[in-house]
Formats: structure tokens, C-alpha cells, sequence
């Protein structure tokens, strides 16, 4: 296996129309999740890729799990549980793309996931474990399940993946702030945003940052930066990749999901910092482009024909 997550999955109902919630009459199901969307934007450039999770044993649950099995990600460490149901979703659109998510996702099936049921053998046999705040910003439980899976991958040399994707209507500021830092001695990529920085180290001074997050070890700390691209911390300096202009931006949501996903698949592939940010901007330019949470998500030689390496043949 490239790379393995552990995340929940939920239903997103999607707004046939654009404006505040309450005058939308009609929604379209799909699915999404910020782990279930790095993976499957993973598998679709190719990478072998897998999920542990748990869903409730219900029609939406069957309809997530058949749609990963179907991208071809591993769902072996998948479990449907009776008496929970599937999480829910429902977003709120606005004519810039930009928007709400209204989360309806207690009492939640990955409170069955305990420390003691997370799969030691197929965490060991990854290259990169992907973690994100919003699987432990469920339910307190869920911290204590990340934070062992953490040390799994340590233990057996599994890099480790962190985008901090802090989401303030599942969790405080103080319980994303701790919970944050005592995952951090195990991590080797850090895909943050610029505010979240902020929030974590409790500065938003340059120097202050760099001195905060010296105490690590870091192989990599990508700041994204939306349209504008994104900063890498190289050699205690910040290096801009500019963003990559589109026509027309439709929905924003799954963007930082997407450039996730171009990122860990230019780690995997070896490539230069350079090279591997380039990648992912393009791959989240590409996603803010088409309506939904992963619609957007690009097949390989697509990214390669939005970066101008492969022609496309339309007739």
C-alpha cells in the first residue's frame, strides 16, 4: 500500500441551487469527508491506496463504501456497525463558490474504532499514513485513536501525513490547539493553512512560527495559500509557488483535499519540493472547477493535460 487514512465518511447532500440554506428546495446525494476525499483523489492518480473507517450498516453506508471499493481503494478495514447511522452533510452555496457546511454526524459509527481494533499490520505496511483534525474533532474518543495510529506508523517507519483541516463547528480552538500539538512530534509532512499555523502556535509573527515549529522535525511544511498557491518552509525561508489561474471558480470545497492528494502522491513519486507543489496547486485549481467535494478530483494524465505535459484529443 502508498498510503492509508483514517477518517469517517458521510453523505453530502449538495444544494440544486446557490443562495442561504433555507430557501434550498432540492439536494443531490454524493459523498465526501476530508480523509475520504485525500484517498480517493490518491487512488485516482494512480496510487494503491486504503481506508479504515467505520459507517453505519445502512443504505448510505453501502452506498459509500461500494463507491471507494469501486475508485479502487482498499476497504478491508472498513466496518459497517449496526444501530449507528452513516453521517450527513448538507451544504450551502453561494454564487462566488464559496460556502457552509451544516454537519449532522452524532452519535457517530466511528466512536466504535477504538485504540485496540486499529490494524497494526496494515498501518506497518504503508509508505504514508494521512491524518487530519477532523476525524479526531468528532468525538474525544477519536483523538486517542489518532494519536496511537501515530505511533503504529512511528514505530514501523511509516511516514506520516498531517493536514490540521480544523473545522470550528465539531471542536473549540483549545481542544483543536492541544490535540494538534501532541500530534506533531510524529509528523513528517505538515499541509496547513495560514490561519491554522496561527492558531496552533498562538502567533502570527513570522519569526515566532519559524521558532515554533523548529522544535520539530519536519521533513516538509506547505502552507496553502487558496488561488494564491502556495509556501514551503525551506531552509528557514518561506518559498512562494503561485496558484494557477481558472475561468471560473463553481465550489471550493475539497480544493485543500485535492492539492493533499497531488502533494503525497509527488512525496511518493520522489519528486522535487518544487515539482510535487506545482502538482497539487494544479490538482486543486482543477477541483474548484466542477461542482461537489471530489467530483473534481483528477485522473493522472488530466493533471498532465491541464499542465500542458499531454495533449488532449477531443474528436
Amino acid at each position: 500500500m502508498d498510503i492509508i487514512t483514517i477518517g469517517d465518511g458521510m453523505i453530502t447532500f449538495d444544494p440544486q441551487t446557490k443562495g442561504p440554506l433555507r430557501f434550498v428546495n432540492q439536494f443531490e446525494r454524493k459523498i465526501g469527508g476530508a480523509e475520504l476525499n485525500v484517498i480517493l483523489g490518491c487512488a485516482r492518480l494512480g496510487l494503491k491506496a486504503g481506508w479504515i473507517s467505520r459507517l453505519g450498516k445502512d443504505e448510505f453506508g453501502r452506498h459509500i463504501i461500494n463507491t471507494m471499493r469501486g475508485e479502487g481503494i482498499d476497504v478491508s478495514e472498513v466496518k459497517m456497525v449496526e444501530g449507528y447511522a452513516t453521517s450527513l452533510n448538507f451544504k450551502e452555496v453561494q454564487e462566488s463558490g464559496s460556502g457552509r457546511t451544516f454537519y449532522y454526524r452524532t452519535k457517530s459509527p466511528t466512536e466504535t474504532l477504538t485504540q485496540e481494533l486499529l490494524p497494526e499490520e496494515y498501518i506497518r505496511q504503508a509508505k504514508i499514513l494521512h491524518v487530519t483534525g477532523v476525524f479526531p474533532a468528532i468525538q474525544e474518543n477519536n483523538r486517542a485513536v489518532i494519536l496511537r495510529a501515530l505511533q503504529i506508523a512511528k514505530k514501523h517507519g511509516v511516514k506520516v501525513s498531517l493536514d490540521p483541516n480544523i473545522r470550528l463547528k465539531l471542536w473549540s480552538k483549545e481542544q483543536a490547539r492541544n490535540t494538534i500539538l501532541s500530534y506533531l512530534p510524529y509528523v513528517d509532512y505538515l499541509l496547513v493553512g495560514r490561519d491554522e499555523l496561527e492558531l496552533i502556535f498562538e502567533t502570527s509573527n513570522d519569526l515566532e512560527l519559524m521558532e515554533a515549529m523548529s522544535l520539530y522535525t519536519f521533513e516538509q511544511v506547505v502552507v496553502k495559500d487558496g488561488a494564491s498557491g502556495c509556501y514551503s518552509l525551506i531552509n528557514g525561508a518561506w518559498v512562494h509557488t503561485p496558484g494557477m489561474h481558472v475561468a471560473k471558480v463553481v465550489d471550493t470545497v475539497g480544493a485543500g483535499d485535492g492539492f493533499d492528494s497531488g502533494f503525497l502522491f509527488g512525496m511518493i513519486r520522489r519528486w522535487p519540493i518544487q515539482k510535487t507543489l506545482e502538482f497539487a496547486n494544479a490538482i486543486g485549481a482543477m477541483v474548484v472547477q466542477v461542482q461537489g467535494d471530489n467530483e473534481g478530483l483528477p485522473y493522472l494524465e488530466e493533471v498532465e493535460v491541464f499542465l500542458g505535459k499531454r495533449e488532449m484529443i477531443e474528436r
